[in-house]
């Protein structure tokens, strides 16, 4: 994680200052890591390969699951 994201180094003032800004940073990366990515010597996703998920998100889905979870924390009805 730390050699694909340039918000661990603190060699420039990309790195996340707060805790709070640095989880919600972590949480995405760590949710395309496990569920969206294909790695190369699976050849599937690790949470497919763990029994968690039958089938490969794609980052239409995450984008799904963001506005789902957005809306039900607002109080907002998603139309359609």
């Amino acid at each position: 994680m730390r050699m694909s994201m340039r918000r661990f180094p603190r060699l420039t003032n990309t790195f996340s200052k707060k805790m709070e800004n640095h989880a919600h940073m972590v949480a995405p990366y760590a949710l395309w890591y496990n569920f969206v990515r294909i790695h190369k010597t699976l050849r599937t996703s690790l949470a497919m390969a763990a029994g968690i998920e039958s089938w490969i998100w794609s980052m239409e889905d995450v984008v799904a699951l963001v506005d789902a979870r957005s809306a039900k924390v607002s109080g907002e009805t998603l139309v359609g």
